[in-house]
């Protein structure tokens, strides 16, 4: 068993500001001198960009749903013996979702601060805080609230009013729109292409340590989960990973699972004018294509590349923006049509409302996976499918799955540690 400070950051909704808040209070940590591991939890790719950045650390997910109860423990108890603090960012409200936030902190014991946008009410907030802190009491603990995006001192003063000795106010953080992360159609503009993020940060971290002072992290104990040794079936197999900010919606327990089983994996940079390097297999994950492509097509060597690995009939998985760089044509979000790699027929289009979202169970062939999508495109294609997928909470969303050659393809972002064998089956003989 493993004891840490640990906290779980969460709000009554989307928009609240949970992002921000983690990231200040982790490089606020790491400015210190501590040493910080920071989760997202549920699927997301955006925010734990930003809150890596904020930490120093990669970010991964704690998914019950994707991961499972034993794989969130085992990644918890490994964090707790080597830090001095966790942080587990929560996903949309505390409640919202199944499994949501609140089963997650209810499962490991971790203690809640709220953070609500005060911006527009006043002592509203108390009423606000106080229901989030008695919808499930006896399970979970809500240690505090902070207010963000207040106006001014006085305003910070009114929300605190009516709250209870037994919910402080943590922090109150003034409106910064200086400060604010800029969006796009996904989610946040991603880390790498943000300017100045770092010195952003510390003006965050500034803004936390100024605001919260006196706030004490309380330990948690995380029990050691014995994890069970995953078979080397990928030993001696190469392989390729895309990634740059077209392609880079990679979960970092994806590429310890493929290592874990074995597998060298080298990295390439399509839109640096990367070649495809040598390899037995390649993973095209989602991304951004559609705000790269002439950029993508300039590079003739990756798509012949990718034409030349399909003609050896060597594995090939494309994930979401993976799959529309393999389409025949891809229209933009300006109605702009690029041709792309003419590897799968079809052509995709971006769209500006959401045409799918929700967690994903995926039969493949070679066994379950689980995983999750959220797109702006559609994908018209003559391909049939080969499994559709499942979603758990009942959702519309139900992602096909095609097959052609040694390529295989899907909307779907899966998450490999919910199936490493049926994983590495693929990779080792993607038969049509």
């Amino acid at each position: 068993m493993n004891t840490c400070p640990a906290l779980m950051v969460s709000a009554p909704a989307s928009g609240q500001g949970k992002t921000s808040v983690t990231a200040a209070i982790a490089r606020h940590a790491r400015n210190a001198g501590r040493r910080v591991r920071v989760f997202k939890t549920g699927p997301d790719y955006l925010d734990p960009m930003v809150l890596e950045r904020a930490s120093g650390h990669p970010v991964y997910q704690l998914d019950l749903f994707m991961g499972g109860l034993a794989h969130c423990r085992a990644l918890l108890a490994e964090a707790a013996a080597t830090s001095d603090l966790i942080l587990v960012e929560g996903v949309m409200g505390l409640f919202d979702g199944a499994p949501s936030s609140a089963d997650l902190a209810e499962a490991f014991g971790l203690p809640v601060l709220a953070v609500i946008d005060a911006s527009g009410m006043a002592q509203t907030f108390a009423a606000l805080a106080l229901g989030l802190q008695n919808f499930r009491r006896d399970r979970i603990r809500l240690c505090g609230v902070v207010a963000n995006r207040v106006g001014s001192e006085g305003h910070g003063r009114m929300v605190a009013e009516g709250l209870p000795a037994d919910l402080p106010l943590v922090a109150a953080l003034k409106r910064r729109q200086d400060l604010a992360l800029p969006e796009r159609h996904l989610g946040l503009v991603q880390a790498l292409e943000v300017p100045g993020l770092d010195a952003q940060l510390d003006d965050w971290a500034r803004a936390w340590g100024e605001a919260s002072q006196g706030f004490a992290f309380e330990p948690v104990r995380f029990d050691v989960e014995p994890q069970a040794v995953v078979p080397a079936l990928l030993a001696g197999q190469r392989i390729a990973v895309a990634q740059d900010a077209a392609f880079s919606f990679i979960y970092p327990a994806n590429l310890d699972c493929l290592r874990a089983l074995g597998a060298e994996v080298v990295t390439f940079s399509p839109i640096a004018g990367e070649p495809l390097p040598r390899c037995d297999a390649l993973w095209l994950p989602g991304g951004y294509p559609e705000l790269h492509a002439p950029t993508l097509r300039a590079n003739a060597g990756f798509f012949t590349g990718l034409r030349e690995h399909l003609a050896l009939q060597k594995p090939l998985l494309a994930e979401c923006g993976g799959m529309l760089a393999l389409a025949d044509t891809l229209v933009d979000g300006d109605g702009a049509a690029h041709a792309m790699a003419g590897l799968m027929p079809g052509s995709a289009k971006l769209q500006k409302r959401l045409a799918a979202l929700g967690m994903q169970s995926m039969a493949w062939p070679e066994g379950p996976l689980r995983g999750h999508t959220f797109h702006y495109s559609t994908f018209a294609t003559p391909l049939a499918a080969i499994a559709t997928a499942a979603n758990p909470n009942g959702g519309k969303a139900a992602e096909a799955l095609y097959q052609q050659g040694s390529l295989r393809a899907s909307y779907v972002h899966h998450y490999f540690p919910s199936n490493p064998e049926a994983v590495a089956a693929f990779f080792l003989n993607a038969e049509t």
